[in-house]
């Protein structure tokens, strides 16, 4: 069932995972001043705002839908060490921002060190977005917002990028039923969305993709890009298609990421993609579509319907690709990797993968594999609802040879499960031991905080 290679050196080019395990949690406000609004006077006191500032949001209904209002966030620029902070209270009810026809509802231009939490987005089935940004944009964080009701057309999206964008977080955010979750960058690829940090969210029930970041053309020369090597980490998600996804020509996968710059700076940029739950998609499309350079390990993927992972060129092809330490139940392909760049290497290594075509791979060493009916040999629970399915191994799924790891201590949290459990024994998959699952049991919920990232290279 299992098969074991020689190992071999899988290092990359050390510059082109520098700060990939960096954790850009932007500065709290130094309390310059605390500001209160409600519904009716909030838009006065966003043009009060400087640098430092904390807006508090009462609970309440902004924009009765007829209204323009929406939250305008424009020519607004917080400091490093000084963001704004817009926020409804930490606990409780919230602000809602109800949308209105003709305008977005949450919107940025031209924005700097901004942090939005803790409030509502209902988009009332309207054609509009519910948080939007245009123009540049660049450490702005998103942070506990829920979206809902933005799901009347699949071009209707929850969070959106359409200018240069660059360090932005999105934290514990919300998105259910949009006609596409979160889409960063323009069709055309001259938007790009430069070392950004997914972490933590819900994302369910898209029309479309729950996650698409375009392809990026060559970069425009801006002030403040950060133009080092540095990496767009995706981490601790739930993914699901589950329900409403487009068929024929519209679906798509849950998740989609295309190439970096071809050239120039930003070349060797890398999306790190790690300890997420993919959960089905019955539209015919994978569970995760990728190109480009990525490091994709430590996830969770299950579609009982057909394909889980495709590593194929798109706007452009593979480059540099590391797929280890995942587990994968799939009626259709596990692991796709083709069509690769051949003066770089892509590889698929240690992982777990059940399906109709487990891999499908040139460079392929030390993975368990089986089809999807052999599945429940080996796991607690191979099929069923969030809350049943249980993939925590209940035998032992390990290799007989030593596993070079050498090449995975580069990506943060790349030597811990997906738990958070430090690996030891040369365990395949996402998970290091068996028996009973000690952590998180796979739902469609917010997964609790992962493990603290490493500072750079473990």
């Amino acid at each position: 069932m299992y098969f074991a290679v020689l190992a071999v050196s899988y290092a990359l080019p050390r510059k082109l995972v520098a700060a990939a395990g960096t954790t850009r949690r932007v500065a709290q406000s130094k309390g310059r001043r605390t500001l209160h609004a409600k519904p009716s006077n909030y838009l006065s006191m966003i043009k009060m705002l400087r640098a430092g500032d904390m807006l508090v949001l009462a609970p309440g209904i902004y924009g009765d839908g007829k209204e323009i209002p929406g939250l305008p966030l424009f020519d607004l620029h917080g400091e490093p060490d000084q963001p704004i902070i817009v926020t409804g209270p930490d606990a409780g009810p919230r602000p809602v921002f109800r949308a209105s026809a003709g305008y977005n509802t949450i919107r940025f231009k031209n924005t700097s060190y901004i942090i939005v939490r803790n409030v509502e987005v209902d988009g009332r089935q309207i054609d509009v977005d519910g948080v939007k940004a245009q123009g540049i944009t660049h450490h702005i964080t998103l942070e506990n917002i829920r979206i809902q009701n933005q799901g009347n057309d699949q071009q209707t999206v929850g969070i959106s990028t359409k200018g240069p964008a660059w360090d932005w977080i999105i934290r514990g955010c919300e998105i259910r039923g949009s006609g596409t979750g979160i889409y960063l960058g323009n069709p055309d690829g001259d938007a790009p969305f430069i070392h950004g940090l997914i972490e933590n969210n819900l994302i369910e029930d898209t029309v479309g993709y729950n996650i698409e970041i375009k392809h990026q053309l060559p970069w425009p020369d801006l002030f403040g890009v950060p133009t080092d090597p540095s990496s767009t980490i995706i981490r601790h998600n739930v993914f699901s298609k589950a329900h409403r996804g487009s068929v024929g020509h519209m679906a798509r996968p849950n998740v989609l990421v295309g190439h970096f710059p071809l050239s120039g700076p930003g070349k060797e940029n890398v999306y790190v993609i790690y300890d997420n739950f993919f959960y089905e998609n019955p539209t015919g499309e994978a569970l995760f579509q990728g190109e480009g350079n990525i490091a994709l390990y430590n996830n969770l993927f299950y579609n009982s319907h057909g394909d889980a992972i495709h590593i194929q060129p798109h706007n452009s092809v593979p480059r540099i690709v590391y797929v280890f330490f995942n587990t994968i139940i799939a009626h259709g392909d596990g692991i796709v990797l083709v069509g690769g760049d051949t003066r770089y290497r892509q590889i698929v290594v240690a992982n777990v993968a059940f399906g109709r075509m487990p891999i499908q791979a040139n460079d392929q060493a030390q993975n368990f594999v089986g089809s999807w009916e052999a599945a429940a040999q080996y796991f607690v629970r191979s099929t069923g609802q969030p809350g049943e399915l249980d993939l925590y191994p209940k035998v032992p799924l390990r290799s007989s040879t030593p596993i070079d790891i050498e090449g995975f201590k580069q990506f943060p949290d790349s030597l811990l499960d997906f738990n958070g459990t430090p690996r030891a024994g040369y365990p395949l998959g996402a998970y290091e031991g068996e028996g009973n699952n000690p952590g998180w049991m796979p739902t469609l919920t917010l997964q609790p905080s992962g493990p603290s990232p490493s500072a750079g290279p473990l």
